[in-house]
């Protein structure tokens, strides 16, 4: 996901998708301590998603705190 995509979404849209990453990195920690998962570098993947998604939150928020 780029940040170019993430910054255009609204902070409702963020949050979900906040809770959808959330939700995928623990079924794939799941996948890993069964043994199923294909592709261990794709929790590093989604957890740096998650990272972004909170930088651009924080980020508006400290904008409208500094507005007011």
């Amino acid at each position: 996901m780029k940040v170019k995509d993430i910054r255009q979404m609204s902070d409702g849209d963020l949050l979900k998708k906040e809770k959808e990453l959330k939700s995928e990195l623990f079924n794939l920690r799941f996948q890993l301590a069964t043994g199923q998962l294909d592709n261990p570098m794709s929790i590093n993947v989604v957890k740096k998603d998650i990272a972004r998604v909170k930088t651009i939150l924080r980020e508006r928020e400290l904008a409208v705190g500094k507005e007011a």
